[in-house]
């Protein structure tokens, strides 16, 4: 999803519920998940823990963490405005969830 003023989409949101089913409607603990754009930028995730059919946003730019948006702390924005692909993986590598949205360049 575009952020608005041109600069390349600010955060996602990677919701519990979106995902494929994992079989549990409990919290999961992220800790070594990771999520990535089609270039390869990758956010690490630490002890995060996200509660069942919880949403967490994860922006690239400068923040302070809450129990819903994490901050890569990142000097430039990374998700495409015209499209992108983000690709969540857990803590063994396995896709979890891919969503995709616009045209690559």
């Amino acid at each position: 999803m575009p952020a608005s003023g041109g600069r390349g989409c600010e955060s996602r949101g990677f919701s519990r519920s979106e995902g494929p089913s994992t079989g549990t409607r409990d919290a999961i603990i992220l800790r070594g998940w990771t999520l990535r754009d089609a270039d390869g930028n990758r956010y690490r995730f630490d002890n995060v823990r996200i509660n069942g059919r919880a949403t967490i946003r994860i922006h690239t730019g400068s923040g302070h963490n809450t129990r819903i948006d994490l901050f890569q702390n990142g000097r430039e924005y990374i998700w495409g405005n015209n499209g992108d692909t983000a690709t969540l993986r857990d803590d063994r590598g396995r896709t979890v969830d891919t969503e995709t949205w616009g045209r690559r360049r």
